[in-house]
């Protein structure tokens, strides 16, 4: 067969392409990736997925493998996680879908409960503002009122607020382990003792932290040792050092597990039998997490996250060093929320937007986020996230100076004020906005209205991505972010992400 473009060329293309991306060794990017430092897996991960390539997941029964590997992970997570024999579970395409689905299956369980149809009710769904914008996907999807519980400036969720939001319409309550924002460990055995005299039960969202929090020292009990955690998901491609995207969706008791799934053979084709929300699934983030886990073990998981903690103690030391800048609660796992210390004089302090854009130009990138109004009238502030891994250990020596010096490079600069980047009269009909699709006369916000106002804060949306990847700086971004109705800066953010994928003409 005679391709088009020889592959040679076509690599050498892409390898153009990832020479733009951020790089994602070497612990310079401290969001999104997971490096152990240890190239050895990087290459093992990379053998297993090539050896499950062309495995379809969709169907055990034909590929056994599947069915194998699944079944080791689910029982490498379930020990490590505290699980016992009444607990099983599934693989999933990553920690959104592993919350979708058990948002799902508790909402069924309750509807079965009550003998209702779905659509028929909207049972509630509580849980800390801090929880992951994965269960408010799920609310959206499934049909759940979102009850979303207030949270300290430290980004603590008092369990006694929680607790009095449960009641006989609750489907659900969800806590973190830890809370990815500020890194808090929400009071798990607290909360499901009082949900289980409720008869509500409680999912234990630990997909950053499930992978390290097992070794991290003198943490209360969080994970599936506590009485009335009913589910529980974990990310294997977290700290868990997988290839994206593989998650583990632990659940106490077979019975409810099965709810979880969708089946059907009312059509003329094969029979339907699905455990996830997708049908064909990709063997190859599977085999890469089986790989790893096989190879590290429970000793090996260990040291790796001991490497991240003593980095994360010393980034945590030398952020609460820098004048002006102060390091958000106590945090508790390899993750860290930095935001200014308004306790020193203004000409001090370090605006933690600023900081972040200032250190991506000593080639690191720290990510920023937005300022939050609770529904008590409380403001949770604006900050920056730090993900640490093991390999951050190996790079201190350069990381910090490069802290330190953003720092100096922004100190006392304010952060961008929003009104002046958006001419008022363009919101006109907008700032009003309750619904993300529509303005309060049900009219939809184009995509050209959209392009509008990301050019107002300085993002041409025709030109989006022809530099490269990326935006430019954060803060004035995040600043309209804040500033702008919810429903109008999802909009926009939507139209600019949307832009970044659209072929150029």
């Amino acid at each position: 067969m005679k391709l088009t473009t020889p592959p040679d060329v076509v690599l050498d293309r892409l390898d153009a392409l990832r020479a733009q991306d951020a790089p994602t060794h070497g612990g310079h990017v401290l969001s999104y990736v997971y490096d152990s430092g240890e190239p050895e897996l990087d290459e093992l991960a990379a053998a297993a997925v090539r050896a499950m390539q062309p495995v379809n997941g969709l169907d055990p029964t034909t590929f056994g493998s599947v069915a194998a590997l699944e079944r080791d992970l689910v029982a490498f997570t379930r020990d490590l996680l505290g699980g016992d024999g009444t607990v099983v579970g599934t693989v999933t395409s990553g920690g959104t879908e592993s919350c979708l689905l058990a948002v799902k299956t508790a909402r069924d369980a309750w509807l079965a409960a009550r003998g209702l149809a779905p659509g028929s009710a909207r049972p509630r769904l509580v849980l800390p503002t801090t929880a992951h914008a994965a269960f408010q996907k799920a609310a959206h999807y499934f049909g759940l009122e979102l009850d979303p519980v207030p949270v300290g400036q430290d980004g603590a969720v008092a369990a006694d607020d929680l607790v009095a939001r449960l009641g006989d319409d609750v489907a659900l309550a969800v806590v973190s382990a830890p809370a990815y924002p500020h890194a808090a460990l929400d009071p798990v055995a607290d909360v499901a003792s009082a949900a289980a005299a409720h008869g509500v039960p409680v999912h234990v969202d630990a997909c950053i932290g499930g992978m390290a929090l097992p070794f991290w020292p003198d943490l209360p009990a969080w994970d599936l040792r506590v009485p009335g955690v009913t589910s529980l998901s974990v990310d294997l491609h977290k700290y868990g050092y997988a290839p994206k995207g593989v998650s583990v969706l632990l659940q106490r008791g077979r019975d409810r597990q099965r709810g979880q799934y969708f089946a059907t053979t009312r059509w003329p084709g094969y029979p339907v039998v699905n455990p996830t929300l997708l049908g064909s699934r990709s063997g190859g983030p599977l085999a890469a997490a089986w790989a790893i886990t096989q190879a590290l073990g429970r000793d090996g998981f260990a040291e790796l996250a001991g490497r991240a903690r003593r980095a994360t103690l010393a980034l945590r030391q030398a952020i609460e060093e820098i004048d002006g800048l102060r390091v958000v609660g106590d945090p508790v796992g390899p993750l860290l929320a930095v935001a200014t210390d308004d306790d020193v004089a203004p000409h001090r302090r370090v605006d933690p937007h600023r900081w972040a854009d200032a250190t991506t130009a000593h080639g690191w990138v720290l990510q920023a986020q937005p300022a939050f109004a609770q529904a008590d009238g409380t403001t949770l502030p604006h900050t920056t996230h730090l993900t640490v891994t093991p390999v951050t250990e190996q790079v201190l020596d350069e990381l910090v100076p490069a802290l330190r010096a953003a720092a100096d490079t922004v100190r006392g600069e304010p952060r961008p004020e929003a009104a002046a980047l958006l001419d008022p009269a363009s919101l006109t009909g907008l700032t009003g906005l309750t619904e993300p699709s529509g303005a309060p006369d049900g009219a939809p916000i184009d995509s050209d209205t959209a392009a509008g106002l990301l050019a107002a804060i300085g993002l041409d949306a025709s030109r989006i991505g022809e530099d490269g990847p990326g935006v430019g700086a954060m803060a004035p971004l995040l600043a309209a972010v804040e500033a702008l109705p919810a429903p109008v800066a999802e909009r926009l953010l939507v139209e600019l992400l949307a832009r970044l994928v659209e072929p150029r003409p």
